[in-house]
Parts: C-alpha cells; sequence; structure tokens
C-alpha cells in the first residue's frame, strides 16, 4: 500500500516530473485538495463501479465480469501512484495519512465481499481477512498521534498477495487455461489469507512489545 507518511528526499523529489505545476507552493502544510489525494478519492470511487459490473456478471464470465477486473487492476496500480506523487512533489498530508489505507481496505475489501456474494470464495476467508485488516487500521489510528507504525515486510508480501490473488480471482482465466486455474486461485488465496493472518500476528506481538514497560 503506498504511504503518504514520508517527505522523501530533497533530490528525489526536484528530479519529480511535473513538480512545477503540482508541487506544494510556499511555506506551510500541503493543501489537502492536491493531486496525490485526488488520485486516493478516485480509486475509492473505482470501487463501487466494479463491485457493481462485478455482481450485475453474476458469475456470467463476460464483459461485464473483465471490466470490472480491468477497473480492479487500474484501481490497485494508483495505489501506488498517489504515495509517488505525494512523496515526489511534497504533498504528503494528514488527509492522505487517514484516506489512503482505508481505499486499500475498500477495494480489497469489496472485491472479497463480492467474490463471496457470488459464491467463490468461502466467507470465512473474507471474515478472517476483513477482521485483521480492519483492526490493524483501527491500531493504526489509534496510536498514530504518538507514532507512526510503517508497513513490515511481512505487511507488503501480504499486500502483493492478496492483489496478486484477487485479480486472479476477478479475471475468467479458467475459461481459457482450463479448470485447472481454480485451483491456481485457490493457492494464491491460501497464501494471501495466511500472509495476512501472519503479519496481523506480528503487529500486535510488537505493539504488546511497545507498550510493556522497560525493565
Amino acid at each position: 500500500m503506498s504511504d503518504h507518511t514520508t517527505g522523501g528526499s530533497p533530490s528525489a523529489r526536484s528530479a519529480f516530473p511535473f513538480r512545477g505545476r503540482f508541487a506544494r507552493r510556499g511555506p506551510g502544510p500541503a493543501s489537502t485538495a492536491n493531486i496525490a489525494n485526488v488520485v486516493t478519492v478516485v480509486r475509492i470511487l473505482m470501487a463501487p463501479v466494479f463491485i457493481t459490473w462485478l455482481l450485475v456478471d453474476d458469475g456470467a464470465d463476460g464483459g461485464l465480469r473483465i471490466a470490472a477486473a480491468v477497473l480492479f487492476v487500474v484501481a490497485i496500480l494508483t495505489d501506488s501512484l498517489d504515495g509517488m506523487l505525494a512523496r515526489g512533489l511534497d504533498l504528503v498530508t494528514d488527509f492522505g495519512k487517514i484516506v489512503d489505507p482505508i481505499a486499500d481496505k475498500v477495494l480489497i475489501g469489496g472485491a472479497l465481499v463480492s467474490l463471496s456474494i457470488l459464491g467463490e470464495l468461502p466467507w470465512w476467508v473474507t471474515i478472517l481477512i476483513l477482521v485483521r485488516e480492519v483492526g490493524i487500521t483501527v491500531y493504526r489510528f489509534v496510536v498514530i498521534r504518538d507514532r507512526v507504525i510503517p508497513a513490515s515486510r511481512g505487511g507488503k508480501l501480504k499486500t502483493v498477495l492478496q492483489a496478486v490473488a484477487v485479480t486472479l480471482a476477478l479475471f475468467p482465466l479458467w475459461n481459457v487455461v482450463g479448470p485447472g486455474m481454480h485451483w491456481v486461485n485457490g493457492v494464491l488465496m491460501t497464501a494471501a489469507t495466511v500472509a495476512t493472518l501472519v503479519s496481523g500476528a506480528d503487529y500486535m506481538r510488537v505493539a504488546l512489545a511497545h507498550g510493556r514497560p522497560k525493565p
């Protein structure tokens, strides 16, 4: 998931394309209505569109499903774009720090719930992933005044596995390569679920260790 919490190096920011047009001007905090935050909001607005297309297709594996899958991929790619813009153009804002992870959860969560509604993904998988994602997000918001919790390596791996597993589950590739694709999707979704739970447990371990009084 993209990171709106860091400013990036001065050399990287100065070399960023279009910096003169979109970068923060003058002293003080960046405006909330900046290009990075606009991309984040657009990502959120994509979610109900691809969810609607997926559910209207209703398992027919037609054009609407493919369009929904393509839109999901576009939305996922903007996850890196808004973070790059925020860092490169010095546009990091509190709004971006809060809304960016929410946008990610809406995208992934919406896709998982839709797949469960269509009967293509067990509800217990969706519930496990959503409980972990919402729980860690709430915890981050609770402690954000004291410290920023960066994404761990496990968290980054989890994000990649979720994106790949959901993407392949959305595209009806089984109609092209055969029913064996269902087995591949099952393996990837299992890996994403395990990575989600393990990284969540690691976040909680660090949180509990941080809260203990020093000897």
